[in-house]
């Protein structure tokens, strides 16, 4: 069998880790979980979760199609997720009386009071950041902006 030569390449900018957004994205998302997942265990809820339950704060009563919209996932990727919540009683799955292949989710008691415990976790969020509400609200645009062009070439 022949010996193996080295690679020799030559240095190549663009395609540094460091000058990728991709990667800024990405390591950015990372921390941002590891920074909500001790918030969110007082609440119980994992980080997928508490999204899921942030849609469901907002307007009670969907479809599971319309959360995997909100949530830009499929819907048969949320199905554990949401079994898990109902099993912690914190939603309710229910087939829709007009369609039963439609499943709507209607939050409990308990899930509606999870709301006000949840209350403080963006303002954790802002100090951990160090930057302005404005500031912070300017990224985000910037990032919906960025979404939305990325996914005009799907």
């Amino acid at each position: 069998m022949p010996a193996l030569e080295p690679c020799r390449l030559e240095p190549c900018s663009e395609l540094e880790l460091d000058h990728q957004l991709c990667f800024a994205l990405y390591s950015t998302s990372l921390a941002m979980t590891k920074l909500y997942k001790p918030l969110l265990k007082g609440l119980g809820l994992t980080y997928p979760q508490y999204l899921a339950m942030l849609v469901l704060w907002q307007q009670d009563g969907i479809t599971v199609g319309t959360l995997s919209k909100r949530l830009l996932t499929d819907p048969g990727s949320l199905t554990p997720l949401l079994k898990r919540l109902e099993a912690d009683q914190l939603l309710v799955r229910q087939r829709s009386r007009q369609d039963e292949r439609i499943v709507e989710l209607f939050l409990t008691g308990k899930g509606c009071d999870l709301r006000e415990e949840a209350r403080q976790i963006p303002d954790c969020v802002v100090s951990a950041s160090e930057k302005s509400i404005e500031a912070l609200n300017h990224l985000k645009q910037e990032l919906v902006q960025l979404r939305t062009n990325l996914q005009k070439t799907e």
